[in-house]
């Protein structure tokens, strides 16, 4: 997949561009329904399968506060796009500026001229344009006039739940609130956070007999509080754990952490990049009555968590 990170690289349109549009935070089942769409309409034309996002998110640019966590950071969702197949990727630069270009402008110049789109498949909810003044009609229009096709993809409902769909927002609210199986359903994977390993209070080896890497979030959304069977991935292989989302309330700390007991791994991975796979809350965080009683807990949601992951 070749990425572009700013409209000034694109030299010359692409042949016959089949593009979609979008924030595509989460990069779930119902964006690669799009980029299918997208692939599919590429290859009956000859065509290049575009995909346009932006970054940051438009939100964190139009919003001072109150923006949601991210579903997925600007890496990992590159890497998923990839993953999907398309060709191209073009990631624009958000800023106040991009933001008020005109829907003409954005459609005639930019999905038009530079990118050279011949076919665009958008959601049932897209808009475009300075204070989103451009919307499916619009474009529409444009395209007719310009002999471009428009495809409005159907929203994929949420199986067993009647006038719902998948989305971002219902995927945050899903993980935010500890059901990972249901987010995993919506994702087409299990929800997953990454970062480096850095030293924590040093006290998970000697105190419980469970040592812990423990890793700094930094953007991203966070599970609910509380105790989950996850898979981690480190040095090239899968390992299962238990990880602890949370204050630690034996101990007092009011410090929020991340931190997981990988299973049958002694490794020194300090420093190094790890992903954890987020598969089931096993329990709620407990303020233990003293470290034996937390110990002997930490034993049970070891022996739970294999299980759920056998």
């Amino acid at each position: 997949m070749q990425l572009i990170e700013n409209l000034d690289d694109i030299k010359f349109s692409f042949k016959n561009a089949v593009l979609t549009i979008g924030n595509f935070d989460g990069v779930h089942i119902g964006h690669r329904a799009l980029f299918h769409e997208v692939i599919k309409r590429a290859d009956a034309i000859g065509g290049t399968s575009i995909a346009m996002t932006f970054e940051p998110h438009p939100i964190r640019v139009l919003k001072q506060n109150g923006h949601p966590p991210l579903i997925t950071l600007y890496d990992q969702k590159v890497e998923l796009i990839n993953k999907s197949g398309i060709d191209v990727l073009i990631a624009v630069p958000f800023t106040k500026t991009f933001a008020s270009i005109t829907a003409k402008e954005y459609v005639l110049d930019i999905l038009i001229k530079r990118i050279g789109a011949r076919v665009i498949v958008v959601g049932e909810d897209y808009t475009f344009g300075k204070n989103r003044e451009g919307n499916l009609n619009l474009l529409r229009s444009y395209a007719e006039a310009l002999d471009i096709q428009v495809v409005v993809m159907d929203w994929i409902p949420i199986a067993n739940q009647a006038g719902s769909r998948i989305s971002s927002t219902r995927i945050r609210e899903l993980v935010m609130d500890g059901k990972m199986r249901e987010a995993q359903k919506l994702l087409g994977r299990n929800y997953q956070i990454k970062g480096v390993v850095v030293a924590g209070r040093d006290r998970g080896g000697k105190l419980l007999g469970c040592p812990t890497a423990n890793i700094n979030l930094h953007d991203e959304l966070c599970p609910k509080p509380g105790v989950y069977a996850v898979t981690v991935e480190s040095i090239g292989t899968v390992h299962k754990g238990v990880a602890n989302i949370g204050y630690s309330p034996t101990f007092n700390d009011h410090e929020f952490t991340v931190e997981v007991h990988i299973l049958d791994f002694d490794k020194d991975i300090y420093g190094r990049d790890i992903r954890i796979n987020f598969i089931q809350r096993i329990r709620d965080e407990i303020k233990f009555s003293s470290i034996a009683e937390l110990s002997d807990q930490i034993t049970k949601d070891i022996l739970n968590a294999r299980g759920i992951l056998t």
